[in-house]
Order: structure tokens, then C-alpha cells, then sequence
């Protein structure tokens, strides 16, 4: 309710937009991130971020090439656009090494603090302005990862950590997204944001390669590329419609597709302390999204 009394009064269908394209990327990454937990349990964690970020350069030059010819592939910003790239292989590669050793609704719990990760680090390297009342929401997102994480109790995982990683890269990769929309065009962004996890990684990738053992297993190395490539098209396609403020909060739909996934291919269920913890992130995010909406 607060996120929609932050809303301009004035109706615009951009905004509408960029909801919905956030809210697609929120359904196809927990997929893709099923499919990655499946094949981490019989394939490095380097082969697997590869297969995602190769198949989302193929899928989307496939896609996009016949249309837009080869200016798509010309970029105004290229160092920022192979940071975001490096940024985002980093990020995939925590997460899918996490993955094969906890929960996905869990991962998908604590890399929830991506957008308020994002309000963390816009003062310094955006230039925007908090108050004390984002202060606290951030204070409280993080006691809703504590939760979750539960550092020093029996059931921590040393590999949360690695989605707390994660969700740092992706925090930065979302600023600079933001920072390139204006620049360069979604279907630019879409595809230079996997070029570092597609051929920088092919230098150490004959050191782990696996090759495929079976059908299903080559559907979900190729499938990843697909679903990973539209979740970011949507991500980078939501960013410029619409202010980064309104529209990251919907991310959070991201968890409900993670339970359902979870439940349906591993069996598992998120535990007391993950859902109250997820639901303080998701709350401090949202305020923090509302706040950010009400300023613009």
C-alpha cells in the first residue's frame, strides 16, 4: 500500500511496464536457478555459470541480431558495459556454487538483500542523499539476514556466505545497469552482460569441463542460457522504464518461485527462521522502495 501511494499521481504505463518486466525476471531466474542446482551436484560450479552466460549471448544475438543488425553490439560505455559483465559473472558464479550446498529458498532469502544493497551503496557511488529512516530499514533488512544465516548457530552454512557475496555483485551490477540505461539500449546491455562469464572463463574452463552425460542434462545447461537471458533483458528492459526505487521491490516475487522450486524438484522447505527472515527483508525493502519512490 505505501508502494502505491508513492506513485505519481498522474498514471504512467511505463511505470506499469516496468513492473511487469521486473515481475518476469522473478518467475524465469528461480528456473534457471533450478536447473543449476541440478546440475551442480555432478558438475563444477565454473561449467555451470559458463553454460548460463554462453547461452545467453547465443540466445540473445539469435534472438536480436535479425532485427537490430550489428549496431546492437555498439556500446558508448564499453568499460562500464565489462564491469557489469564481470559483476554479474561473479555474482552467478557465488550463487551456483552456493546452491549446490544449501536450499535455493534460502539463497533466494539472502540474496534478497540485493536492493537494499543497492539504496547502501547509492550515496556514494550515485551521489544519492539518505535520511535516518532508510538507515534503520537497511539496519533491519540485515537483522532479517542474520536470521536467516543464523552466524555461530548449528544450522549455519559457511556457503550463505557466498550468497551474501552474490548479492553484492549483483547490487553493483544493478547501479551501473541503471547508470547505462540511458546510454546504450536493453538489448546492448542484455547481451555485453555475459560476455565476461562467456569467454574470460573459456581460459580455465578445459581444467574443469564435464561433458554432459545425458539428455535432460543438456535441456538445462542450454535452458539456463535461455531463462537467464530474458531474466536480464526484463531487468535491464524494468530499469529503464521505470526508477530503480519503484521497481526492485518486485524482485521479491523471486521467492515465492524459489519455494515452489525448491519444493517441486528438491523436496525442500523453507524452516521458521527462513521465512521470518525473508519477511523482514522483504518489508524493509519494500519501505525502502516506497521512500525512494515518494522522494522522486
Amino acid at each position: 500500500m505505501n508502494l502505491l501511494r508513492a506513485l505519481p499521481a498522474k498514471f504512467d504505463p511505463r511505470l506499469v511496464l516496468g513492473i511487469l518486466f521486473m515481475c518476469g525476471s522473478g518467475v524465469l531466474f528461480p528456473v534457471m536457478n533450478g536447473f543449476a542446482k541440478t546440475l551442480g551436484a555432478d558438475y563444477n560450479s565454473l561449467q555451470v555459470s559458463w553454460a548460463r552466460a554462453f547461452g545467453h549471448v547465443v540466445f540473445m544475438l539469435a534472438a536480436f541480431l535479425p532485427r537490430h543488425g550489428l549496431a546492437m553490439l555498439r556500446t558508448r560505455r564499453p568499460g562500464t558495459q565489462i564491469l557489469r559483465s564481470a559483476l554479474l559473472s561473479s555474482s552467478n558464479l557465488c550463487f551456483f556454487f552456493a546452491i549446490t550446498y544449501i536450499p535455493i529458498a534460502m539463497a533466494a532469502s539472502i540474496s534478497m538483500t540485493a536492493p537494499l544493497i543497492v539504496t547502501l551503496l547509492a550515496w556514494p557511488l550515485l551521489g544519492e542523499r539518505t535520511t535516518k529512516l532508510r538507515v534503520a530499514l537497511l539496519a533491519v533488512g540485515f537483522a532479517g539476514v542474520l536470521i536467516v544465516i543464523r552466524p555461530g548457530g548449528a544450522l549455519f552454512h559457511w556457503a550463505s556466505l557466498f550468497v551474501v557475496a552474490s548479492a553484492t555483485f549483483y547490487a553493483l551490477y544493478q547501479i551501473l545497469t541503471r547508470r547505462i540505461s540511458t546510454i546504450d539500449s536493453p538489448e546492448t546491455s542484455a547481451i555485453y552482460s555475459s560476455v565476461v562469464g562467456s569467454f574470460a572463463v573459456l581460459l580455465v574452463l578445459p581444467l574443469v569441463w564435464k561433458t554432459p552425460v545425458s539428455a535432460p542434462h543438456i535441456f538445462f545447461f542450454c535452458g539456463m542460457g535461455v531463462l537467464g537471458a530474458l531474466g536480464h533483458f526484463c531487468v535491464a528492459k524494468a530499469l529503464q522504464l521505470a526508477p530503480a526505487g519503484i521497481v526492485s521491490p518486485f524482485q521479491y516475487l523471486q521467492l515465492i518461485g524459489s519455494v515452489a522450486v525448491g519444493y517441486v524438484g528438491f523436496g525442500d522447505l523453507p524452516d521458521a527462521a527462513t521465512w521470518i527472515g525473508a519477511a523482514i527483508i522483504i518489508v524493509a525493502g519494500i519501505l525502502l522502495g516506497a521512500s525512494q519512490a515518494r522522494r522522486s
